[in-house]
């Protein structure tokens, strides 16, 4: 998750803590019967579970859905990145194989005459 991302979930448990701790300081010193007063701490930490739980099924939602954006975007970059790198290596294949082809030929018609001419030189020299 984004810095972004990991600060408003600290920002939110920090609330959640916050609101928790001044629930629960506010009926202990409330004029009320023990008993009273412990129902109404438990109700109000079950309903802030439930917040926390809600909170927490919404930051995971964010998180996934962020998570597949970027995986989306890196599963296109690589695939235009592997073809660029495939068209690019069969191209300089071509350019090899069109090279090679050019240079053996000129390499075969050379050969051919220097040994035309050693021959001829060689035949001079027995005459």
């Amino acid at each position: 998750m984004s810095k972004k991302g990991n600060n408003a979930a600290g920002v939110l448990a920090g609330l959640l803590a916050g609101a928790a701790a001044g629930v629960i300081l506010g009926m202990l010193y409330a004029p009320e019967e023990g008993k009273e007063t412990r129902k109404k701490i438990k109700t109000k930490a079950n309903d802030l579970k439930d917040q926390a739980v809600d909170q927490y099924g919404k930051v995971t939602e964010i998180a996934k859905e962020k998570f597949e954006d970027v995986s989306g975007k890196v599963k296109d970059k690589y695939g235009n990145i592997s073809s660029t790198f495939k068209e690019t290596a069969q191209n300089l294949s071509s350019s090899v194989k069109e090279g090679y082809d050019k240079y053996k030929d000129r390499a075969v018609d050379t050969a051919a005459n220097v040994a035309k001419d050693v021959e001829e030189k060689l035949d001079g020299l027995q005459s």
